[in-house]
């Protein structure tokens, strides 16, 4: 069983926690600026924009949450998602997996909505990351789709996937994209851009429906913890615990946040989870 960790205080949440970096993004035409400052490229207006956008694959399963969700207005699709540690090992996280689901879940919700597969739009599934996800000292990591025996040839099928490494400190970045990479790692506002998300932070910590929100989390989760405790979490777990993890997942919380914060096994969460996921007969 992992550590249980304390979830911090509203006040204390920066841009690279989760919750505020949703709150923040929420905001298009900030994010399109992030998107550019990330991408070092043009990106058209925002016509559509959903925070901790759900996808649900089955009536009454778990929904997939994409963080920050937008469509140019070219069309294409961007999921950017805010990644830190979390006190789990790179490997853990399983990110790889986890921007193929997402990749694949977004094209899914396309093609729930009665389109042909022939106008799947481009998308770009896009990792924030506080730390360097392969280790291997890169400032971000682009993967597309490429032809083993022939480097050059590409199935440009749209899809990329882009690792951004904020705790990069070589000279082969741009000056705002560094700056960018400094506010996440740090919260030191040096530029326009990062002062622009480092005032939307602090209007956000005065948000009071929005902190009343992040405290229903905590109470939420602290609850199903001190349950767990008085109760004891038996191995498999009883009825009474799948059915409180079932009610979370449907919350949208992720198997990790019930682990850490709630102390339940994950082998019995990732239980509940796919028991969720797969239609009953």
């Amino acid at each position: 069983m992992s550590e249980q960790r304390k979830m911090k205080n509203y006040e204390e949440l920066k841009f690279n926690d989760n919750f505020m970096f949703c709150k923040v993004m929420d905001d298009r035409s900030l994010c399109r600026e992030v998107l550019q400052c990330l991408l070092q490229r043009p990106v058209g207006e925002l016509t559509e924009g959903q925070i901790e956008k759900e996808i649900r694959y089955v009536e009454g399963g778990k929904p997939i949450r994409l963080d920050v969700y937008n469509e140019e207005d070219s069309g294409t699709v961007y999921d950017t998602e805010m990644q830190n540690l979390n006190h789990k090992s790179v490997e853990a996280l399983h990110l790889p997996k986890r921007s193929r689901f997402y990749q694949s879940s977004i094209d899914t919700d396309y093609l729930n909505k009665t389109n042909s597969f022939s106008r799947l739009p481009d998308s770009y599934v896009i990792f924030i990351c506080t730390f360097d996800p392969f280790g291997e000292g890169l400032d971000k990591y682009t993967f597309r789709e490429r032809c083993d025996e022939k480097q050059t040839l590409t199935l440009d099928d749209g899809t990329c996937k882009i690792f951004f490494n904020c705790c990069y400190k070589g000279e082969e970045i741009t000056e705002d994209l560094r700056m960018l990479y400094e506010y996440v790692e740090t919260g030191n506002a040096g530029n326009e851009l990062t002062k622009k998300i480092d005032n939307a932070v602090t209007k956000a910590r005065n948000n009071e429906q929005w902190r009343l929100e992040y405290l229903r989390e905590r109470v939420l989760l602290g609850e199903a913890r001190e349950e767990g405790r008085e109760e004891g979490i038996k191995e498999g777990g009883d009825i009474r615990d799948n059915e409180r993890i079932s009610n979370m997942l449907r919350r949208g919380k992720t198997v990790d946040e019930i682990v850490d914060f709630c102390g339940y096994p994950k082998e019995q969460v990732e239980k509940v989870e796919k028991s969720m996921l797969t239609p009953s007969e």
